[in-house]
């Protein structure tokens, strides 16, 4: 993957500078934070104007992710949208033997929430708090045996590539994907289970799941889930009867044969209710209890499984209804609010300095080389040669725009190098929670600040990203300014471990991919931009700097 040649760039260019910064300043103490412990050095700051503009997305690559959401949400921002997920299956049993007599009990779905235990009962039984579900409107559940082949390579590509699939039920611009085809034969419910659970007004619920046996003992307690008692006869026609049939005799025959499911959400309501699944659980399956012949003759049948999982490919679709239009951004000036919103929605770009680099052009200099020059020395062509100041901290700052703003923000922000769509240095830096994704990476990313830190519900107030390994690496390492890009995030961590998902567009030059971690969130925000009315309320980056005192 990308990553593991970025930890070796990173490193050498990290100790690249912290060489540099030892034989720059041995002599006039390196170590100074500010006044009141400096003797040779003043402490100061600077803001430096940013170019921050919306980049609305199309389509984005939705196939293979970690995690994937499945129901209808209302985002407060923007308006609502459904997710729905298409998903192979697949046996770690290669052509199975039933046994003899096979008689199928039932079916059985489950797709365990996110959930944690809050306290006991009376019994002393847990009490669970989902962790996973968004809303707690009614939402309509249909399955059906998908008829749509989600080939793993993509032809185009002479099968050298992965095939993407992207979130309009696309594989590319003008290949879409037939909802006839995803919408196949129905899985019904079995008619007993219909009290216990209505797919045409289904509402989550944190209450654990009891497993009772023939004699109406519970058996076994297990966290909350999604857990659907299947109608036996599609699958005794799909499965048990095609014993010794070679499409069950290995993987590829069984996954063009039987082309996994099509779980598919719809709105009863504007508001709806969202869940957020791990599908690679080894608790997320499909159980098929069967009883069969004994051995021994004489003996009382036995009881036996045959279990699919939800492996393979898996693709997230999402049907945007948003009310809020996200505006084409302005690249060159600048935009007045900065739109961000997770899924198909919209990223920040930013170009600190003016966007601008080195040039050739010796007679002037732009806004990026007179900035470097306040810093540093350079050489006739620009590059670094010795230090004038030693940068502190960095920090880019949004203020979020309460005008517009209706509640529900993201608390975390990811922001990253657009032209390599990799992390900033920074990233690796920054202490890495990987129990707690929401205290995770945070003096980098530095969380959502609030009126009422105290109160999570409280309004938003602004996002403050510390850059001063990038910056530093601007100034001593010679580093390119790339365009930076900043999107809504779910769990910062993923980006450290998957890459980018792709952007469908027709504009073969785009280089630009959207970070996993936005792909999977349900929010948005609207920050304010470098040209906002309120001139209070303007992203800015500002540098804390100590330099020598002048005799």
């Amino acid at each position: 993957m990308k990553h593991t040649i970025r930890y070796s760039v990173f490193t050498i260019l990290l100790l690249t500078t912290i060489i540099a910064c030892d034989k720059d300043f041995a002599s006039i103490d390196s170590d100074i934070i500010n006044n009141e412990n400096a003797t040779n050095f003043n402490t100061d700051s600077e803001k430096f104007n940013v170019i921050a503009y919306t980049n609305k997305l199309d389509p984005v690559q939705t196939d293979n992710m970690p995690i994937n959401l499945l129901g209808v949400h209302n985002d407060p921002n923007y308006g609502s949208y459904t997710a729905s997920i298409v998903t192979q299956l697949s046996s770690a049993v290669i052509a199975p033997d039933f046994g003899e007599n096979v008689e199928l009990d039932s079916v059985v779905l489950t797709l365990p929430y996110f959930s944690r235990a809050i306290d006991v009962d009376e019994d002393g039984f847990p009490i669970y708090e989902l962790d996973s579900v968004y809303g707690s409107s009614p939402i309509k559940l249909s399955i059906y045996e998908n008829n749509f082949f989600l080939r793993d390579f993509d032809p185009t590509s002479e099968f050298s590539q992965s095939q993407s699939y992207f979130s309009n039920k696309a594989t590319s611009i003008s290949d879409n994907i037939s909802p006839s085809d995803l919408e196949g034969t129905p899985i019904l419910l079995d008619p007993d289970a219909a009290p216990f659970i209505d797919v045409n007004n289904f509402v989550p619920s944190s209450d654990i799941v009891e497993l009772w046996d023939e004699d109406d003992e519970v058996t076994q307690r297990n966290a909350p889930s999604l857990r659907l008692k299947l109608d036996n006869q599609f699958w005794q026609e799909k499965i048990l009867d095609m014993e010794g049939d070679p499409v069950l005799s290995n993987a590829n025959n069984f996954s063009n044969y039987f082309r996994g499911l099509y779980i598919k959400a719809e709105a009863l309501t504007p508001d709806g209710s969202l869940m957020y699944f791990n599908f690679n659980s080894s608790n997320a399956n499909i159980v098929l209890y069967y009883t069969q012949d004994p051995f021994t003759e004489g003996e009382e049948r036995e009881n036996a499984t045959f279990t699919l999982g939800f492996n393979g490919n898996r693709v997230n679709f999402y049907d945007t209804n948003f009310t809020t239009i996200i505006p084409d951004g302005d690249e060159v000036n600048g935009d007045e609010r900065i739109y961000l919103k997770g899924g198909e929605g919209a990223l920040g770009e930013i170009k600190l300095f003016g966007g601008e680099d080195l040039d050739n052009d010796n007679s002037s200099d732009n806004t990026f080389e007179s900035f470097k020059k306040e810093f540093v020395n350079t050489d006739a062509d620009g590059k670094f040669m010795s230090r004038k100041r030693i940068i502190n901290e960095a920090n880019l700052v949004f203020y979020v725009d309460n005008a517009l703003v209706n509640g529900d923000e993201p608390n975390r922000l990811f922001l990253f190098d657009a032209k390599n769509n990799t992390p900033l240095v920074d990233y690796f830096l920054d202490a890495n929670n990987g129990v707690d994704p929401e205290n995770s990476i945070i003096n980098h990313l530095g969380p959502l600040e609030r009126v009422d830190d105290d109160d999570p519900q409280s309004e938003g107030v602004k996002y403050k990203f510390k850059l001063t390994q990038h910056i530093t690496n601007l100034l001593v390492n010679d580093s390119t300014n790339v365009k930076l890009g900043l999107s809504v995030s779910t769990n910062v961590n993923l980006e450290e471990s998957f890459n980018h998902g792709n952007i469908l567009t027709g504009d073969d030059s785009s280089v630009l991919e959207i970070p996993l971690s936005s792909i999977i969130s349900h929010r948005g925000t609207i920050l304010a931009g470098n040209n906002h009315p309120d001139p209070d309320k303007r992203v800015y980056l500002e540098i804390f700097y100590s330099e020598p005192e002048n005799d």
